[in-house]
């Protein structure tokens, strides 16, 4: 895959989950350093209704709890490979994110958040779809070779993905100004701790 499809398949396809603080430690950025357990609220049905918006759930309600807490938990799914043969054990390949913000006046403020690259599990239910089940890249010495064993034939357009850095925060910028408009939110700057403020994209 070209990586122009690749970044405009990533833009189509990732979706805004609900407005939601969620409780979280291991911080990669600025900590409150104290731990919120089972605070993040559950994804509604009739939001639950695609593959993609299950995968969103998913970040923010299973992985973005494990972060300390902000005022709103944002998910960003940049996506590498689709298998939807199996309606039980559909595959969701990509290059997973999630980051919490404070909001301070018009700014979003990065707390904590990180990457967690993987295979992500999904299956239709009754109420739509969602995650049962996913397998994540190991960190360490092993990140290389569980990386290669779970993407695959994907393996490559993931190491586009995950190596460019410049172009995946220009979407990250992208997909929040998204965000940021869905939910009718003040926001017009986003700073990570340590970094000038950036003016999100209209």
């Amino acid at each position: 895959m070209k990586q122009s499809k690749l970044w405009m398949l990533a833009a189509i396809l990732i979706c805004g989950a609900s407005l939601v603080g969620c409780g979280n430690n291991n911080a990669k950025e600025q900590t409150k350093g104290n731990q919120v357990e089972g605070n993040a609220p559950e994804t509604t049905k009739a939001e639950e209704t695609t593959i993609y918006t299950a995968v969103d759930a998913y970040l923010v309600n299973e992985i973005g709890k494990n972060y300390s807490q902000g005022d709103v938990c944002i998910p960003y799914a940049f996506l590498v490979g689709t298998n939807e043969d199996n309606l039980e054990d559909i595959l969701v390949w990509g290059d997973f994110w999630v980051f919490n913000y404070d909001l301070v006046g018009d700014t979003l403020k990065t707390v904590s958040g990180g990457s967690h690259p993987g295979l992500m599990h999904v299956r239709k239910t009754e109420n739509g779809y969602e995650v049962f089940d996913f397998d994540e890249v190991a960190d360490g010495t092993d990140n290389m070779s569980s990386a290669k064993e779970i993407f695959g034939d994907y393996f490559d357009v993931f190491c586009e993905v995950n190596g460019y850095a410049e172009k995946r925060e220009d979407m990250r910028l992208r997909f929040t100004s998204d965000y940021v408009k869905k939910h009718n939110m003040q926001a017009t700057l986003l700073q990570d701790y340590g970094w000038p403020a950036v003016v999100l994209p209209e």
